[in-house]
């Protein structure tokens, strides 16, 4: 996963290919943004910012509560959906 994260485009386009499958499973938005959300979860607590991108959504996140993490997760997908 680190050649994943180490530019923000590759970020995009793994998390673009991740969301096609689950929707090809069947996920609704409503899955699909709370997996996001435990991705996020996940590399806030385990994963440094490799790019400045990064670095700005992780100072988002931890500003954030949980609802507005939610909100930050849900935008990615709907980012990565129509980019």
């Amino acid at each position: 996963m680190s050649t994943v994260l180490s530019s923000f485009e590759g970020w995009k386009e793994f998390l673009s290919d991740r969301v096609e499958q689950g929707k090809k499973m069947g996920l609704t938005e409503e899955t699909l943004g709370n997996l996001a959300y435990e991705i996020g979860s996940f590399l806030d607590e385990k994963v440094d910012p490799k790019n400045e991108e990064q670095r700005v959504l992780k100072e988002i996140w931890d500003v954030g509560d949980e609802e507005e993490r939610k909100t930050i997760a849900r935008l990615m997908v709907k980012l990565v959906n129509h980019g």
